[in-house]
């Protein structure tokens, strides 16, 4: 049965203006998909350009074959097939980017295309009787291409080299630690430590040691966020309230970093290879990314730094881990940077002056022993509940009139007046570094 030409003629037309339509279909990728919008448009534009041209020739030709019965005029329209490196740029952008939103994106591409493919067969007077099977048409294609880009990035991410991830991986970390140097003059970064034998960076016949020395495809000069970030059920050791050391910090391998780093994924800086610049520093997924990321909600516990360049990099990845151990040792879930979090990233930042308020305040009560413990307790809990009495006693476990008794007698053993807002905060803050730092010898 012969079909309306409005089909073709529709089609013609978008192959007309093939450009404005790809820069529509990026325009629509990049507001919204978070992690299309860290890819610049012109490493998109070949890709949506090629999909665009090989899904327009297939509704040119079906529409051909619809309206002639033998399929005459086949060959007449514009032919694009899908070039050969298009999947391997697909896998080389997985790497990037999680696969399923390449797949949201092929979906994206296609409502914006039916879209602008309605309103040309609209004007040329299409029914809905031309719309329906070329609809039915372009979801097959779009399902087969999806099948295909996931079992090409399933082969293609398979492959990827264990021994150069680490060496990546290592290059981060040195970059975050300040343990890197860039080398204008040799275009690479190289783990500045210093040391005898292989720690130098240099095996024994003094050539470098490739663990230690990696390409150049970290741009020095980009401003990137350093973070530190974790589940906020996860606590390294060390940090308060955390597990005993053992076998299972985030790493490559394990769940809670592929978590950590799929929440960050659309926001993460990558090197030129497209790798994201990711690693982990003592337990906790570290890095950097290209903006401060939006919607993690109770998802995620996320310290911050300044945007920097690589020379700076160091000293705002020590805000961030900063940022990280305040905003976890005192409940806080969500991305925070060291302003943000006023006198408690301070009391983690400056510990001397910790130190100092702890034999200020507290040094009277190490005399006592238990009796002391349970004095700083009742502080504590006094001062975490809002100076309200009542319920700090409920978290005690004591009558208000117990714990008032013990807050008057804290008060005479370390000289402290808690009416006093000057002593209440020294007295916060002895508490609280004592929490995060431990006993001040």
């Amino acid at each position: 049965m012969e079909t309306s030409t409005t089909v073709p003629e529709s089609a013609a037309a978008l192959h007309a203006g093939i450009d404005a339509l790809t820069d529509e279909v990026i325009d629509g990728l990049r507001s919204q998909l978070p992690s299309y919008a860290t890819v610049s448009a012109d490493r998109l534009r070949p890709r949506v350009l090629a999909s665009l041209r090989n899904g327009l020739s297939l509704v040119q030709r079906w529409a051909e074959e619809r309206r002639t019965a033998r399929g005459a005029g086949r060959g007449d329209g514009s032919a694009y097939g899908i070039p050969e490196t298009h999947l391997d740029e697909v896998t080389s952008l997985a790497r990037s980017l999680p696969v399923e939103d390449i797949i949201s994106a092929y979906r994206i591409g296609t409502d914006i295309v039916w879209r602008r493919f309605g309103e040309e067969m609209t004007a040329r007077g299409g029914t809905a009787e031309d719309l329906l099977p070329i609809a039915e048409t372009l979801r097959a294609w779009v399902d087969a291409n999806t099948l295909r880009i996931v079992r090409s990035c399933r082969v293609g991410l398979q492959g990827d080299d264990p021994t150069a991830e680490r060496r990546h991986a290592a290059m981060v970390r040195a970059l975050l630690l300040g343990e890197a140097r860039w080398d204008k003059s040799l275009g690479a970064w190289d783990a500045g430590r210093t040391g005898d034998g292989p720690a130098d960076g240099h095996r024994p016949d003094g050539h470098a040691d490739d663990a230690e020395t990696v390409d150049g495809s970290y741009e020095h000069s980009a401003l990137r966020l350093p973070f530190r970030a974790r589940l906020p059920e996860v606590s390294p050791p060390g940090e308060p309230d955390g597990a005993p050391a053992a076998v299972g910090h985030a790493g490559p391998g394990d769940r809670a970093f592929h978590r950590t780093v799929a929440l960050l994924r659309p926001w993460l800086a990558l090197d030129e290879a497209g790798r994201p610049l990711v690693t982990t520093v003592d337990g906790d997924v570290a890095g950097l990314l290209v903006g401060r990321p939006a919607g993690l909600c109770r998802s995620l516990i996320l310290g911050l730094g300044a945007p920097a360049s690589a020379s700076g990099v160091a000293t705002e990845f020590t805000r961030a881990t900063q940022a990280l151990r305040a905003a976890a040792g005192f409940g806080l879930v969500g991305a925070y940077t060291r302003e943000e979090l006023g006198l408690r990233a301070t009391v983690v930042a400056l510990p001397a002056v910790g130190e100092q308020l702890v034999r200020l305040r507290l040094a009277p009560l190490g005399e006592r022993g238990e009796d002391g413990a349970q004095l700083a307790e009742a502080a504590a809990a006094y001062l975490r509940q809002g100076l309200r009495l009542e319920a700090a006693a409920r978290t005690l476990y004591v009558h208000p009139n117990t714990l008032r008794n013990r807050l008057r007698r804290f008060e005479e053993i370390t000289g402290t007046n808690l009416r006093d807002p000057a002593d209440l905060a020294e007295v916060w803050w002895a508490l609280t570094h004592r929490r995060f730092h431990g006993p001040t010898d």
